[in-house]
């Protein structure tokens, strides 16, 4: 079944399995897909092998959960058949039933999918748009009859994400997808799912060193004021991120039911490959890609879930039966800060009930150079809480999921101004070579001090750094008995202001 990568032990493999995040339970997955919350519930939809752990014969796996920390999996969603397979998408819940798939008083989940047609289908080679529908609250799907419902002719051409626009006097669906190579986004308009209109385009612009994928367009509030919206604009690129490989890019504008217009900020064009730490991005990490929101979420929230792999190494991470983890879900926000917007991301959900009591707890104390491990803080899947004042060190920070001095470091350079994660040491890296790697992002002191939250897994650390204004998510394979948790400095001091590790069942 591991074609690709060298077959770990069941025990090694099993040991990986995250805590926090959700898994297929023996198969392979990639992009989140569908993502709405229905009924008190919130559905995963993802790409999914159910055949097997490593990408191929594309359908749309299925998970749901009621608090968005615990997740149960079922039976595939939609399956690809010997005409298709079932690239990304969306869903929408038809509650006017304007696509006419309701029943009586039952209004339809919809879902808007890439068929990507196979050898001997009529559409042979083609990627277009296509529907499928569900009545029993998104648990078996029927797919329409007349798909194709929006063909371009393109091989290229996916990843619907829809939404309903609301302009005063109309309202209509919107269709954001992407035409890859092109590095472009098509927007399309449509009164029933199924007659589509083209509105615009938008590309290429900013990051251009791969193929765009899993768009998505929706307002914020600008520092919480809903009288003050910006339109966010994501796309996920492969390759061509800031620390190589994938990742996701963000624009910020308008959008007036018809065009995104970007603000001044953006590069048009193909890009500049030495300009990539001036655009913003979702996630300064190498395992952050194709991330996309929630429809309907409550309170008007706007939550995202990732895939927490990198298309680098992603059929080889050294797991079985299962590959890939999502990333924990996060709320965005727009906040201002020193003049300047920025989307902001935290963990979507409290996880306090699933904390230990027990903490440890540190503060006011000044590190010289050299490594200190912290004795009581050890563990496997963790919280921690840190805040530094630089001193003279050229860098400080923490060393997690460690052996002694050992492990994946989580580093501030003040005098560079850079967020650091280090996983040359991190554990098993030999299963690919571009696994093993240092990665940066750029990152200001606030009021003296650095700030940061590190959510600690079987297989990962995902960094909310300043309150979530820089994030930077890693898979890593420590041995299972790498659990310490240190602190360190080089060459010269830092304070620990605090420092407080809460363990998480």
């Amino acid at each position: 079944m591991d074609t690709l990568a060298s077959t770990p032990t069941a025990a090694t493999a099993e040991s990986y399995r995250p805590a926090l995040h959700y898994t297929a339970k023996n198969t392979w997955l990639n992009d989140p897909n569908g993502l709405i919350f229905h009924e008190g519930v919130y559905h995963l939809y993802y790409q999914n092998n159910p055949l097997d752990n490593v990408w191929g014969n594309m359908s749309w796996g299925h998970a749901t959960s009621t608090d968005l920390l615990t997740w149960t999996e079922h039976p595939v969603a939609i399956a690809c058949d010997a005409n298709e397979d079932i690239f990304s998408g969306s869903i929408v819940y038809d509650r006017r039933n304007t696509s006419g798939f309701g029943s009586g008083s039952v209004a339809p989940l919809v879902a808007i999918y890439t068929s990507a047609f196979k050898p001997g289908s009529p559409y042979e080679g083609v990627q277009a748009q296509s529907l499928a529908y569900s009545l029993d609250g998104g648990h078996t799907w029927t797919k329409y009859l007349g798909n194709p419902v929006l063909n371009r002719g393109s091989a290229e051409f996916r990843d619907p994400k829809v939404f309903r626009y609301d302009g005063g006097t109309e309202s209509y669906w919107v269709m954001v997808a992407v035409e890859a190579t092109d590095f472009q986004v098509v927007l399309y308009r449509s009164d029933d799912l199924k007659h589509w209109e083209l509105l615009s385009t938008f590309g290429p612009a900013n990051a251009t060193g791969g193929v765009w994928e899993c768009p998505d367009l929706f307002p914020l509030p600008v520092d919480g004021d809903p009288e003050n919206l910006k339109w966010v604009l994501t796309v996920n690129l492969n390759p061509g991120g800031p620390n190589g490989g994938s990742a996701g890019q963000y624009f910020l504008g308008g959008f007036d039911g018809t065009t995104f217009i970007p603000d001044s900020t953006v590069t048009e064009g193909l890009q500049d490959p030495d300009r990539l730490g001036e655009y913003q991005w979702l996630d300064w990490g190498r395992d952050y890609y194709a991330a996309v929101s929630f429809s309907d979420a409550p309170d008007n929230r706007r939550l995202m879930i990732a895939w927490m792999n990198n298309w680098e190494y992603a059929n080889h991470i050294p797991t079985a039966p299962w590959r890939s983890p999502m990333s924990l879900a996060r709320e965005i926000s727009l906040q201002t800060s020193d003049g300047k917007l920025c989307l902001v991301q935290q963990p979507a959900n409290d996880r306090g009930g699933l904390a230990d009591p027990e903490s440890f707890c540190l503060s006011g104390t000044t590190m010289h150079d050299g490594v200190q491990v912290l004795p009581g803080a050890a563990g496997t899947v963790q919280r921690i809480d840190v805040s530094f004042t630089p001193g003279s060190a050229e860098e400080f920070g923490l060393i997690l999921r460690g052996d002694g001095a050992k492990g994946t470091r989580v580093g501030i350079r003040p005098g560079q101004a850079t967020l650091l994660v280090d996983r040359r040491e991190s554990g098993r890296t030999d299963f690919h070579p571009s696994f093993s790697s240092k990665d940066t992002a750029p990152i200001l002191a606030r009021n003296g001090s650095y700030d940061l939250t590190v959510f600690v897994d079987h297989c990962s650390v995902e960094v909310f750094a300043q309150d979530g204004q820089v994030t930077m998510t890693e898979l890593i394979f420590p041995a299972e008995t790498s659990t310490d948790v240190a602190v360190y400095a080089a060459a010269g001091t830092a304070t620990i202001n605090s420092i407080k590790v809460t363990q998480l069942a």
